[in-house]
Parts: structure tokens; sequence; C-alpha cells
């Protein structure tokens, strides 16, 4: 979720997507400006927390880049509960990438916070020439199943910022009130007259 303190956001924001769709590469250029050729497979998930200016608001993003293999899979329900934000990543040059991230926008339709900022992010954008999946495709289908869509490069960082800062501008500023934690007492007249002594 998002909590709100004079104009400071806290948002959960969880990457999801196939193993080796690029979604370390991508919240590593976000968070540090790097880039690596050779980025090793996250095991279970890495966290990351990044703080950003808009308009109205400064949002420190904690950012959990989930583990792409089958195997984590069943690992990801703790990742994506209560997050405020998704990016749902998936490579350009395979088609594959993009049916696992349908899958993903699915899941997270049906278990996520019904609130919750999607983002679907085609990364790769550097190798157009190994194309397979097209904008317009990707496009059309985050329009149908209301995310936001953006092709992104985490090697040239083409549009990383921009994701992050277009999911921080779409984050609801007013957090529905919560119920206060703890037990609420309520004043109730004695029932009766019944003897306040014990053991008589």
């Amino acid at each position: 979720m998002a909590t709100i303190g004079h104009n400071n956001l806290n948002a959960k924001l969880v990457l999801l997507g196939d193993m080796g769709a690029g979604k370390s590469s991508l919240v590593l250029r976000f968070v540090k400006g790097q880039f690596l050729e050779f980025q090793e497979s996250t095991i279970g998930a890495a966290f990351f927390s990044q703080t950003l200016a808009v308009t109205d608001a400064t949002v420190k993003f904690e950012i959990w880049d989930t583990a792409g293999q089958e195997r984590y899979h069943s690992l990801a329900p703790m990742y994506y509960r209560g997050a405020a934000a998704a990016i749902i990543v998936y490579d350009i040059t395979s088609t594959d990438s993009f049916v696992r991230a349908k899958k993903w926008v699915q899941e997270l339709q049906k278990q996520g916070n019904p609130n919750m900022v999607m983002a679907l992010a085609g990364n790769k954008s550097d190798l157009e020439e190994k194309r397979k999946v097209t904008a317009e495709e990707a496009q059309v289908y985050a329009e149908e199943n209301g995310l936001f869509f953006m092709e992104t490069s985490a090697k040239t960082a083409a549009n990383v910022n921009d994701i992050f800062h277009e999911i921080a501008k779409r984050l609801p500023r007013a957090q529905p009130v919560q119920n206060p934690a703890g037990m609420v007492l309520v004043d109730r007249p004695a029932e009766g007259t019944r003897s306040a002594a014990c053991c008589s």
C-alpha cells in the first residue's frame, strides 16, 4: 500500500515477469544508474528503495524485484500482497515472455490490491531488429486491461525513469481511512442490579 505523510508517499512496488526479461536490470538502472551486460538471476527477491519527486509529492519506492524462474512463483504473492504498484516486464524479443506477462496481469487482477497502479514494460527496446512483440499489440492489451504501457531499455536507459515517474504520478494521493488499531471501548449501562460483590 501507499502511505502518506506531509506530501511524502511511501509506496511498495513489485516487479514481475519472466526470467531474463530484464527486471533486475530495470531496477539497477533506476536506482543506481548502472547496467550490467551479464546480470545474474535473482534468487527469491531483491529489495531496493529509491525516492523521487513529482509535482505534488515526494515518493519513496520500496521496490521488490522478484525472481522470474517458475520455481519461485509460489513466493510472488508474498511480495505483491499490499503493493501500491506493479511493473510487469516482458522482453520485446520473446513472445513467450509476453504471454507470461499476461499471466502475471491476470494473477494481479484476481489477487492483488484492487487500487494497484499497474504498468506494462516492454523491455529491451534497443533490440529492435530482434523484435517479436509489436508495441501496438502490447498497447492494445494494456488499454484493455487497465495498465499503462511503455517500452523501456535498461541498457540505453530509455523510458526507465519515465515509467517510475508515471507510476508515482498515478499513485492515489488520499488513502481511505483505515480502522484504528486496537479496541474500541463502549460505555454500557449496568445490566439489571447485579451485585458487584464476589463470592458471597
